[in-house]
């Protein structure tokens, strides 16, 4: 059975680790409004896994905002960054890197091992619940849910492997003029 669409979806009806089911993300515009969607609920934890930080995505200004307000809003508060490559979108202005650098304690950035490059997934893990996910980077089929507790962990588990194996990147730390 296929699973039902999520520009179906009212915001109001996902509820962060109270919603249950799974929706199909089938849009950028569905995969945009489902990242602000989830981060806009953040209490403690953000981590994403992305190629490139995907500026249709992540350098939108509902995203940006909600990861802002959580770094704000507790000094246990974390915003963990996992990206292959981001060279260019560091060049061409990112607002997660500006933030990146105004919030270094709260928000970091690091580029992805090379032992996990081959990778082809993205997903965006929001506290113990939320997820957003896409087995092909470049597609934006995917899929939503604001209570995946078992999925999220299983990702989770990978994500720490790979964050405890990458390193910050010097371009995010730099100031380009």
């Amino acid at each position: 059975m296929p699973l039902p669409p999520f520009s179906d979806l009212p915001d109001s009806d996902c509820i962060l680790g109270e919603t249950a089911g799974d929706y199909a993300l089938a849009s950028r515009d569905d995969n945009r409004r489902a990242a602000a969607l989830l981060a806009s609920q953040a209490r403690r934890t953000i981590e994403l896994f992305t190629s490139d930080l995907e500026p249709a995505l992540y350098d939108q200004a509902p995203f940006i905002d909600a990861l802002a307000q959580l770094a704000l809003s507790s000094p246990r508060a974390r915003v963990r960054i996992l990206a292959k490559d981001f060279e260019r979108t560091v060049k061409e202005g990112h607002r997660l890197v500006e933030l990146t650098r105004r919030l270094s304690s709260y928000v970091e950035i690091r580029r992805v091992h090379e032992d996990y490059r081959d990778n082809n997934e993205t997903f965006l893990l929001v506290d113990d619940y939320g997820l957003l996910h896409r087995r092909h980077a470049a597609r934006f089929e995917g899929t939503f849910s604001c209570k995946a507790p078992l999925e999220v962990r299983r990702l989770r588990a990978f994500f720490d492997e790979v964050w405890n194996r990458s390193e910050p990147d010097a371009d995010v730390r730099r100031l380009h003029l």
